[in-house]
């Protein structure tokens, strides 16, 4: 019994690798949980063309809709782009296309992505 408990112990410990020790994964990095504050722009719109702001956000959803990514331009000018959990991962247009071009606090785990971010999300509201 007492070999029972210590095992069931074990596997609830590792309940969070286990996904990916299962598929052959490796680990996701450390990384804590983080608030960032920023705007929801379409990747396309903002970067090649320019368009911004209250005017532009139907556009940002048409352009979501079609699969144009939303990323979360920060207040710190640094870019998030956001991912969903799950193997494989699926988009997140879905969850922030209501936030197209409004100011936004979102809470998830940050990590490192060369010059970007990304942003595993948790909660996101406006701000």
């Amino acid at each position: 019994m007492k070999h029972l408990l210590a095992t069931a112990g074990a596997i609830l410990a590792l309940g969070t690798a286990a996904p990916a020790v299962a598929q052959g994964m490796p680990a996701p990095p450390p990384s804590e949980t983080t608030t960032i504050t920023g705007t929801v722009v379409d990747l396309s719109c903002k970067f090649t063309h320019n368009l911004t702001g209250d005017g532009h956000r139907m556009c940002a959803q048409v352009c979501a809709d079609q699969g144009v990514p939303l990323v979360i331009l920060g207040s710190d000018g640094q870019v998030y782009l956001p991912v969903g959990e799950g193997m494989p991962s699926a988009g997140q247009n879905a969850r922030l296309r209501d936030f197209a071009e409004q100011q936004v606090r979102i809470t998830g785990q940050v990590f490192a992505a060369g010059d970007s971010k990304v942003i595993l999300i948790t909660n996101v509201r406006r701000a």
